[in-house]
């Protein structure tokens, strides 16, 4: 592996590298090869990163998609995906080149499954710089989204109740970045935080005595509910607790949607939610949007315009009750993990830190249209995605500077005008035809 990745490096001067084992890309799934050059294109397109410093890595792990493995024009490797001790030692092999060569590189993973996206970040995240953009990119851009609501109702993130539906990577990156925010800015403690939380998946809600009954993960305990929350709470015939009666009893402020369960929102889930709050903060987040758990003109109608909105995917205005136009947010983590990855780069951080990621979810947040007219959208345009990604990335440098990760000189100060330094801009030189040929 070495000598490969050596001669894929040569002379080169790396700062980002792009890594995936392709097992949960979104709306496809196994994929068993591809996405990284994507994901490394978005940073130069609209994260001003300079495409020849940065690396896309495809780990070829084999893939359990079927129709890859009959396929004789599939380019990976024709086998059954990895799983194990052998699967984490090739992981391992990858990375600690990657500190070994590259040690003030940026190591982003990208759409690797829900057994490893989690435990790998947090088996490496110590030790170099590294991202994960399903869990921490989701979770951050969550998190500016609902800052900018709560910015709109004029309240606090720690005095929310949040149901999330849907608890895998996706989801459970939305949980923990929200808490850790509430923990560092509301001066909660995490088991306090953890209280605020309220998962739903597949296997009804998160509660104590689910956990104790099925095979749920375990970095789903923090927040299981206690058993004595839900006496007297209808269930199914196999002891399920259903969104609809979670709605009911908690009366959510914040309700996130990841769970690729298309209409799971339904009107009488939206009315419940409706008729305890008096700004219903609705994020229906699956995608692509055939997925997605709400329409939003149905959210709008549902709640007679009280709802505050924002989806994963590109939707249509919304009419509200008075015939304005509602512009639906793109809830879309390319608002935010290019900026948090240019600003680790450009402070040449050891780490990413979750106050780094709180920094730059805040700073998008400052900018939500929505916190000069309530009406408008909770995030900025994508077309402003490269200015918004600017700022992301200035301030995660400043904040790696505050806390003494970064490895530059540099004050907070001098971060914007070294920022607009390293900002890669496609600019050709233009040529002049010679006739002659003598130039």
């Amino acid at each position: 592996m070495e000598r490969d990745f050596l001669e894929q490096t040569k002379d080169r001067d790396i700062d980002l590298i792009v890594c995936s084992d392709a097992e949960a890309i979104l709306g496809i799934g196994d994929q068993g090869v591809g996405i990284s050059t994507a994901k490394s294109a978005i940073y130069t397109l609209i994260g001003g990163m300079d495409p020849s410093k940065s690396l896309s890595v495809t780990l070829d792990v084999g893939t359990n998609n079927a129709d890859l493995l009959n396929d004789d024009l599939y380019v990976g490797w024709n086998h059954q995906r990895v799983r194990g001790e052998e699967y984490d030692r090739f992981i391992d092999r990858f990375v600690q080149l990657v500190r070994k060569y590259f040690s003030n590189s940026l190591l982003h993973f990208e759409d690797f499954g829900v057994t490893n996206a989690q435990r790998l970040l947090q088996r490496y995240r110590t030790t170099h710089s590294v991202f994960n953009d399903d869990i921490q990119g989701t979770g951050a851009v969550t998190l500016a989204c609902v800052m900018a609501a709560v910015g709109v109702t004029k309240s606090k993130l720690s005095e929310q109740r949040y149901i999330i539906f849907g608890a895998g990577s996706a989801g459970m990156g939305i949980a923990h970045q929200l808490r850790d925010a509430i923990v560092q800015l509301n001066n909660f403690d995490e088991s306090q935080a953890n209280k605020l939380f309220y998962l739903v998946d597949k296997d009804g809600l998160i509660t104590n005595e689910l956990m104790m009954a099925t095979s749920v993960r375990a970095e789903l305990h923090p927040f299981a509910r206690p058993n004595a929350e839900w006496h007297g709470v209808q269930r199914d015939k196999t002891g399920k607790i259903h969104l609809l009666e979670v709605v009911k009893h908690v009366k959510p402020t914040v309700l996130i949607g990841c769970s690729t369960s298309a209409g799971a929102f339904t009107e009488d889930i939206v009315k419940a939610m409706a008729a305890g709050c008096e700004r219903p903060i609705i994020l229906p987040l699956s995608n692509p949007s055939r997925l997605v758990e709400v329409n939003p003109k149905d959210a709008i109608d549902w709640t007679d315009g009280k709802a505050l909105l924002a989806t994963g995917s590109p939707f249509p205005p919304a009419k509200m009750p008075n015939r304005k136009d509602y512009i639906i947010a793109e809830c879309n983590n390319a608002l935010i993990y290019p900026g948090l990855g240019f600003g680790a780069i450009l402070a040449q951080s050891r780490h990413m830190t979750d106050s780094m990621i709180i920094a730059g979810a805040r700073r998008l947040a400052a900018l939500s249209p929505a916190l000069s007219d309530p009406e408008n959208a909770l995030l900025p345009d994508f077309v402003e995605a490269p200015h918004v990604n600017f700022e992301v990335g200035i301030a995660v440098a400043e904040q790696a500077i505050i806390e003494g990760t970064a490895r530059v000189n540099w004050t907070e100060e001098q971060v914007r005008d070294e920022a607009n330094k390293k900002v890669w801009k496609p600019i050709y030189e233009e040529y002049l035809y010679d006739e002659q040929g003598s130039r």
